[in-house]
């Protein structure tokens, strides 16, 4: 195989539409537009949520809340789930993103006392609940807060 022996599928590729070749063609004339109306004019503009004059749908539909643009996202990670970990290890939120019990996209992570901790872990996250230090804590470990 070389290049020159490359071929498209037929039929994966149409020749372009020219317009305003005179009437023989098909596409003369008005060119495929019609005759009058917006569509019709040259430099012809429709926004986006233009329902042709009728309330666009996002103006119908009520708002509710407050959507705070400031939020913190926080993934939040069981004790339980740290089991896999060997007894001694170092946990960062890295090591937690690369095991696949935190997400890549929330920037800080919390530490919940969800199961039980029996293992000497030291623990790097952005916080901890109160019962999930106290676990970590009494099984021997350490907490650290970033």
């Amino acid at each position: 195989m070389d290049l020159a022996s490359l071929t498209n599928t037929p039929g994966s590729r149409r020749p372009r539409k020219r317009v305003g070749r005179g009437m023989a063609s098909g596409h003369g004339k008005t060119c495929c537009r019609g005759h009058k109306g917006q569509m019709a004019r040259k430099g012809h503009k429709i926004k986006i949520a233009f329902e042709g004059g009728q309330m666009p749908l996002v103006r119908r539909l009520p708002k509710r809340g407050f959507k705070n643009p400031t939020r913190v996202l926080v993934a939040e990670v069981s004790l339980g789930a740290l089991a896999v970990f060997a007894d001694g290890a170092d946990i960062t939120p890295d090591v937690l993103r690369q095991a696949g019990l935190a997400p890549k996209r929330p920037e800080r992570i919390k530490i919940l006392a969800n199961g039980v901790c029996d293992r000497k872990l030291t623990v790097t996250a952005h916080a901890f609940s109160a019962a999930a230090r106290a676990k970590i804590e009494t099984a021997g470990g350490t907490c650290i807060t970033l």
